[in-house]
């Protein structure tokens, strides 16, 4: 029998607690759900504004994103926490719309008020497995570009095949974005970094933006986020990747 949280949402007009229903698969996930307490700033948001900005990754449909964002070219966004950073880069450059997905109800709530109180009106909130949004729900060449920021590194050797950034990703991630798009990855775990360095450079759709092949400095329209200083409070290094997809 599935755990009562899979099976009954805690906000029947907001995101599903479990969206891709039959479409569940026996592959290796890079995320691991957590369900931590929602505050009532954040539910209040989810039950205000999911119907508006939010959607679930349901894998039943494919999105227009032309119409979702009213024609702006879109960026995707895997995993914002608690999307202060996301909220940010909206609020930097409103002509251009953000498709975050996650799977962090909290953070899903807090993204959208901090949307509502911006009044910024180019971010979607997408619940569930970026996986199934890329593969079965947007159209090919659709995205203006691709973020990754701070994913799980899953530091121990037997969990490395949980990782996000791998060849099989990157080949559906370059289906999915337009010719010259850029993949932004940002990592503050350095083995993760050297592994992502690694499989983008071996990768025949993407090419790296730097001429020297190596790591980027962090662009100005990144903002620090919160996974970030916490890794700079540790002392970690934080590497930026920026690679352009090809003409292929």
């Amino acid at each position: 029998m599935p755990p009562k949280w899979r099976t009954e949402p805690r906000f029947p007009d907001g995101p599903s607690p479990d969206p891709a229903g039959s479409h569940h698969e026996r592959r290796i996930r890079s995320f691991q759900p957590r369900r931590s307490r929602v505050t009532t700033g954040q539910g209040e948001a989810l039950k205000r504004l999911w119907g508006t900005w939010g959607l679930d990754i349901d894998g039943h449909r494919v999105i227009d994103l032309k119409e979702l964002f009213d024609g702006l070219p879109v960026v995707l966004e895997i995993g914002f926490g608690m999307g202060e950073a996301t909220a940010q880069m909206a609020a930097d450059d409103p002509g251009t719309g953000i498709l975050a997905a996650d799977v962090h109800t909290p953070g899903q709530g807090n993204l959208l008020a901090l949307a509502e109180r911006g009044g910024m009106t180019n971010i979607r909130v997408a619940n569930g497995d970026a996986i199934i949004l890329l593969r079965e729900m947007l159209p090919p060449d659709s995205l203006a570009g691709m973020r990754v920021y701070f994913p799980d590194p899953w530091p121990k050797a037997r969990h490395h095949k949980r990782r996000l950034i791998q060849p099989d990703f990157l080949t559906l991630a370059a289906t999915r974005l337009a010719p010259g798009a850029v993949l932004h990855c940002a990592t503050d775990w350095e083995p993760y970094a050297e592994q992502m360095l690694e499989v983008l450079t071996a990768h025949p759709d993407f090419e790296n933006t730097r001429p020297d092949g190596g790591f980027s400095p962090r662009p100005e329209f990144r903002p620090l986020t919160r996974f970030e200083g916490q890794g700079l409070d540790k002392g970690h290094l934080v590497h930026d990747l920026l690679f352009r997809r090809t003409e292929n």
